[in-house]
């Protein structure tokens, strides 16, 4: 049975320790093991290793090893569980060490679930103009469960999302003026469901937006429109021009008695 002959700490790493036994054929090196593992089993030298002992004491060292890298990979910013157990499976660890490491980080509070969940939300809440349907999306891509996405969503509050949802549209609005009323309404609603605005949200922040154009400004914004479909079908018949207009207008939001005065005053000008 090989004995332990000799323990000394490593040139690079000073908290694991190079392990040497002797099976009566000489020294010879066996393996290296985290400080924290030779304290447990109290490895010494002249003491005898059987294949239990050395299997047991090597798994509890890769299982040290797997923490210490979880601990350098939560150390740039909170992670969930999810995200850890991935990440130790790209370094290709074995699951029965994760599933332990996993158990360590939780016991010393490296890891929670709920409070990375609550941090998250609140940083996407400060930092971006995400709604909080996507931000639920992207909690269930990090495979939060969905009673702690349940709990720490239901603390969005209501007025702080539409206060965001009435900036957007605005904002939206201002940018976009060239477009019907209709057309607008709905690029705008497009917009807010893509940012993760809930439907009641939605028609709030529309109801607070001015959206709908006066007639001045809606036939402003036709023209503009109409004369870039007018050169492109000037060309045409009289009947088939305004044909083409009358639809490629009516598909952009416009109502058809603004297109048809519309129409009217490029044939006079002709």
């Amino acid at each position: 049975m090989p004995v332990i002959s000799k323990i000394t700490v490593q040139k690079h790493n000073k908290d694991r320790y190079s392990i040497f036994t002797d099976s009566g054929r000489g020294e010879e090196y066996a393996f290296s093991v985290d400080e924290d593992v030779l304290i447990k089993y109290q490895l010494k030298k002249g003491m005898e290793l059987d294949d239990f002992a050395v299997t047991e004491v090597l798994f509890q060292d890769d299982i040290r090893k797997a923490y210490n890298t979880a601990i350098n990979y939560l150390a740039h910013r909170m992670r969930s569980e999810y995200e850890v157990r991935d990440y130790l499976k790209k370094k290709e660890v074995a699951d029965p060490v994760i599933k332990e490491a996993v158990h360590k980080l939780y016991e010393l509070k490296f890891l929670n679930d709920e409070e990375f969940a609550n941090a998250f939300v609140r940083t996407q809440l400060n930092t971006t103009d995400k709604g909080a349907e996507v931000i639920k999306m992207e909690l269930k891509e990090k495979r939060i469960s969905p009673e702690i996405i349940s709990k720490v969503v239901e603390e969005v509050s209501f007025d702080d999302q539409l206060e965001k949802a009435i900036k957007l549209s605005e904002k939206y609005a201002q940018k976009n003026k060239k477009d019907s009323s209709r057309i607008l309404k709905q690029k705008i609603e497009q917009m807010l469901q893509r940012k993760g605005y809930s439907f009641a949200i939605i028609r709030a922040a529309l109801d607070e937006t001015d959206v709908e154009k006066e007639n001045d400004d809606e036939m402003d914004a036709l023209r503009l429109q109409g004369e870039k479909l007018h050169n492109k079908y000037s060309k045409l018949p009289g009947r088939e021009y305004r044909q083409k207009m009358k639809m490629a207008l009516y598909r952009k939001g416009f109502p058809m008695e603004m297109i048809d005065e519309f129409i009217s005053e490029k044939e006079n000008e002709d």
